[in-house]
């Protein structure tokens, strides 16, 4: 029988893999090569789409029986930035004052590496006579979303695949290892606000229209009330003013046209539709000239309603850490949003205080610990009547 891999060095060996999106650098088959020696299926499958990279990723399972539990995650990582201002070289994964340190570590390769631990060491104990384990793993994460988890999804539903929970491996927990999971998410809407004009010389204002305090009032339109208050399980939705730019580098000229660029996080109160008119009418009713492009929006909000799973996790979690997690939705997008379609989901995982910064790092300690969580949760899974 083959050695099972521990969690540090397989995290190591992922950090290695210099997986900036959409390169791979190796990582997918460092992960099938582990899992194809655990006794996992596991098939690597490419998507396509004009316009974007192709995106490798990797579909995994042992056993044939129900129930089946999935863990998802990206081996594509963010880049460094400047190399010369990490302490290690950032794809060394050296480990160094009890941590180890490299990009991707916290997102997400250490969570990748403690959740196949446990799943080859659970499989290796038990087999898999009362369920399965699977894999969905992706290289585009970090990019446009595009060609990763939503089609792989898919694919293996068409192949006849159901999935009965999921737990995403983000790091979710905030100060301390356990204390957060992630029931779900915001939405994401990003969008171009254009206030309209006539170019002139600025020393003649009166042949001009300037759309600068066009847009200033426009965005104040878009800001002032706030979109609402929240929710029981949602903070309230914040518009965020992102860039401005006249494209101007004149000081003479007064510009044709100013352009302003919004994001914003929505609850589950609004749908990218009903978002799309509120903005709409809050800046028609300021009477100026403007256009307002709204880009396709694939970050819808959702969430995962707290049932049987969330307690048996939750209770696993605080079993282990002495802790009883927040169910929280806060933070970005993750894939998430797109496993919520196909069965619950929920995000559990590392501390996240470094993730994509520079000399991102994670405890060794807490590395071994969640590995522990998600072996024991295993164990509570399948254990169960």
């Amino acid at each position: 029988m083959a050695m099972q891999p521990t969690a540090l060095d397989l995290c190591r060996a992922l950090v290695q893999c210099r997986s900036v999106t959409p390169d791979d650098g190796g990582a997918l088959g460092v992960l099938q090569g582990v899992l194809d020696r655990a006794g996992f299926a596991t098939q690597r499958v490419r998507f396509s789409e004009q316009g974007t990279p192709d995106i490798d990723n990797l579909y995994a399972r042992i056993g044939t029986r129900a129930p089946f539990l999935v863990f998802a995650g990206h081996t594509d990582v963010v880049p460094v930035g400047e190399a010369t201002r990490w302490r290690f070289d950032p794809f060394a994964a050296e480990v160094a004052d009890d941590a180890i340190w490299g990009r991707g570590t916290a997102d997400m390769k250490g969570g990748i590496a403690a959740f196949a631990a446990a799943a080859c060491a659970y499989a290796a104990q038990h087999g898999s006579d009362k369920g399965s384990i699977g894999f969905l793993i992706t290289g585009d994460e970090e990019g446009p979303a595009i060609n990763g988890t939503e089609k792989l999804l898919r694919w293996a539903t068409e192949k006849g695949e159901r999935f009965d929970h999921c737990i995403v491996g983000e790091p979710t927990s905030r100060d301390a290892l356990g204390d957060m999971i992630k029931i779900g998410r915001r939405g994401s809407l990003n969008g171009t606000l254009t206030a309209l004009g006539r170019q002139s010389h600025a020393a003649y204002p009166e042949k001009a229209d300037n759309p600068i305090p066009k847009l200033m009032r426009l965005l104040d339109a878009m800001t002032a009330a706030p979109l609402d208050t929240g929710t029981a399980h949602f903070e309230p939705s914040n518009l965020e003013i992102v860039s401005v730019d006249t494209g101007n580098p004149a000081f003479n000229v007064i510009p044709a046209q100013v352009r302003a660029r919004v994001n914003v996080r929505f609850n589950d109160l609004w749908t990218p539709e009903t978002l799309a008119a509120e903005l709409r009418g809050r800046l028609e009713a300021v009477g100026a000239k403007f256009t307002l492009a709204l880009e396709p929006c694939n970050a819808i909000a959702f969430l995962t309603n707290p049932d049987a799973f969330t307690e048996l996790v939750a209770k696993t979690i605080e079993k282990k850490t002495g802790q009883h997690p927040k169910l929280s939705t806060s933070g970005g997008t993750s894939d998430a949003r797109f496993i919520q379609a196909y069965c619950p989901v929920l995000e559990f995982g590392l501390i996240g205080a470094t993730a994509h910064m520079v000399d991102e790092r994670i405890a060794v300690a807490d590395l071994a610990g969640l590995t522990e969580i998600y072996a024991a949760i295993l164990e509570a899974y399948f254990g169960k009547d």
